[in-house]
């Protein structure tokens, strides 16, 4: 394989630009953490006292997957686009369906972080521009409201209610048009807009190319990171940990119920769907390496890249829910604000003993980690839209790029669909977690596609030098854990909706009208003739397929897993 190591960051119109380095994208990557944020609340009512360890666990399985893409993206210097575009050529001697849905189902899963991490920043900036007033038994409003012979006879509950109510700013009930869709809702509030608006945002940061992009987020990400680790490490060092938070180690009896469970069926379908919803925030650094063709030097920088990124998660997806859970205790990670994210800020600030202005500073931070995610995922999706194009898999209008080498087109088919998707996330907290576990559903196919391709790329591909081979027992475990990551799926995704799992098939299926418009109509039939340059492949080498039956065996066999573990697993 020929190595590319150009520094210039010059590059042929049309095509991505290579101006950064593996720190360049560990910085665009490091929106990563900051997608604990996004489900720490749900997990924590859902597995109760094992919320902690359901988040070391899964970003360990994610640290060792981490290593087949790491391996298959060197075998491409001059794509973008991440691992399912590294992975989808592996299985395209054997289905020209199963490729493309490699690359679908990856931009499921990391589009929506778009708009679910804008309704939350949303949702932090109204509840500062207009908060909620905070009554008690001891305010003298309620003294005086009790006082009133008109509220004879009613209890300091219900002058809570009526003051809040009263008090409470007439924008946070506004909607401009709210309806139902199905098993969700949706609603053009006040929490929509302000999510429009940090949207308009990030997608101008992004028009700059990647190497802008990676500047910013090395500022925001220096002051977001730090904060975490602060928080991860400071309760720990003061004494704020009680260990009594983490037992009894046994799952919840019900989710949201703080009565302790057992290791029945029912406590191990919670435990699933817990490391289902996990894997979504934990394996997420493999956006690390989306941007191979962006690389001053694909082959040395690919590699450090998801691996440093790799242990970044590791250490702050372990410590920041362990300290979450040691200062809170499952009675306050079952909290309505804990669960629904509203009051994560809030409950990472007592953390540190922030009240007043370090209560305020850190519900800012907590509104830039959302911002730096929202980043991340916007590069990341976006450039896997493009490199579809390129490749022949989706519609030709998604390859154009800017000056800046920026893939805008692929950025405005990003925000268009997120504006659709953030009006059902500022409904409620039911239609959030719908919205999760459904990209969470195009999560796990990918992953469970890309961990085969490993060694279906070493069957056919074994003799195209690798920059970097990953042992051997790797690829094997990786093999191992996309059952294991089926069977998370089957089992857990009807935990957060009972039609997550099937509206998540169906939304994967969607790939095949969009490959035959591309494939049949725009291409008549026929692959781009570079799409398998990297390779030293052409259109008619795919008919060798060294592989056998092996990769068709892998694929009816997670089927029968997913269908067997949701059929087992139920609540």
């Amino acid at each position: 394989m020929t190595s590319i190591t150009t520094h210039d960051a010059a590059a042929p119109g049309g095509q991505l630009h290579r101006t950064i380095n593996w720190q360049g994208a560990f910085w665009v990557a490091s929106g990563v953490p900051a997608l604990v944020l996004f489900s720490i609340g749900g997990i924590a009512g859902t597995t109760g006292n094992l919320a902690f360890a359901i988040w070391i666990a899964s970003v360990i399985l994610g640290l060792i997957q981490s290593f087949t893409y790491a391996e298959i993206a060197g075998l491409f210097p001059s794509k973008s686009g991440g691992a399912s575009v590294y992975g989808a050529t592996a299985w395209l001697r054997y289905s020209k369906f199963i490729a493309p849905l490699s690359v679908w189902c990856n931009w499921l899963a990391w589009t929506p972080v778009l708009s679910l991490g804008c309704s939350i920043a949303a949702a932090y900036i109204l509840s500062a521009l207009a908060p909620i007033p905070g009554f008690s038994e001891a305010s003298p409003e309620v003294a005086a409201w009790l006082a009133d012979p008109a509220n004879a006879g009613k209890a300091a509950a219900d002058a809570i209610a009526a003051l809040t109510a009263a008090g409470t700013p007439a924008i946070r009930d506004w909607t401009l048009w709210s309806g139902s869709l199905g098993p969700v809702s949706f609603s053009l509030n006040a929490v929509f807009w302000i999510g429009v608006i940090l949207m308009l945002i990030v997608f101008a940061i992004q028009h700059r190319g990647i190497l802008g992009t990676a500047n910013v987020q090395k500022i925001i990400g220096l002051v977001v990171i730090i904060p975490m680790l602060i928080v991860g490490i400071v309760p720990i060092l003061t004494g704020q940990i009680n260990w009594d938070n983490y037992t009894p180690f046994v799952p919840l009896a019900a989710a949201y119920s703080p009565e302790p469970g057992e290791w029945n069926i029912a406590g191990w379908t919670l435990v699933f769907g817990g490391m289902f919803i996990a894997a979504w925030s934990a394996y997420a650094f493999e956006t690390s390496i989306c941007f191979t063709s962006e690389f001053k030097n694909p082959q040395r920088d690919t590699v450090r890249a998801i691996l440093y990124s790799g242990l970044l998660c590791l250490v702050l997806y372990s410590l920041v829910p362990f300290t979450f859970q040691g200062v809170l205790g499952l009675e306050g990670m079952l909290a309505g604000p804990i669960v629904d994210g509203s009051g994560v800020g809030h409950a990472m600030a007592s953390m540190v003993g922030g009240t007043g202005i370090i209560t305020s500073i850190m519900i800012m931070l907590m509104i830039l980690a959302l911002m730096l995610a929202i980043m991340t995922a916007m590069a990341g999706s976006s450039r896997t839209l493009y490199q579809g194009s390129v490749d022949g898999w989706l519609p030709k209008y998604l390859s154009h790029v800017n000056d800046h080498g920026a893939p805008t087109a692929a950025m405005w088919t990003d925000l268009v669909f997120n504006l659709f998707l953030l009006a059902i996330a500022a409904a409620d907290a039911t239609s959030y977690f719908f919205i999760l576990a459904v990209s969470n559903c195009g999560y796990i196919i990918f992953n469970f596609l890309n961990l085969n391709a490993g060694w279906i790329h070493r069957i056919d591909n074994g003799h195209i030098p690798r920059p970097w081979k990953a042992p051997t027992i790797f690829i094997a475990a990786g093999c191992i854990l996309s059952f294991v990551n089926a069977m998370f799926m089957g089992a857990g995704a009807k935990v957060w909706n009972p039609w997550a799992l099937w509206a998540g098939v169906i939304a994967a299926a969607l790939i095949i009208p969009v490959f035959c418009f591309r494939h049949y109509v725009q291409d008549g039939g026929k692959f781009p003739p570079h799409m398998l340059d990297d390779l030293g492949l052409k259109e008619g080498d795919l008919a060798v397929r060294k592989a056998g039956m092996l990769p068709y065996l892998t694929l009816a066999a997670g089927v029968a897993v997913v269908l067997i573990a949701n059929w087992i697993f139920v609540i």
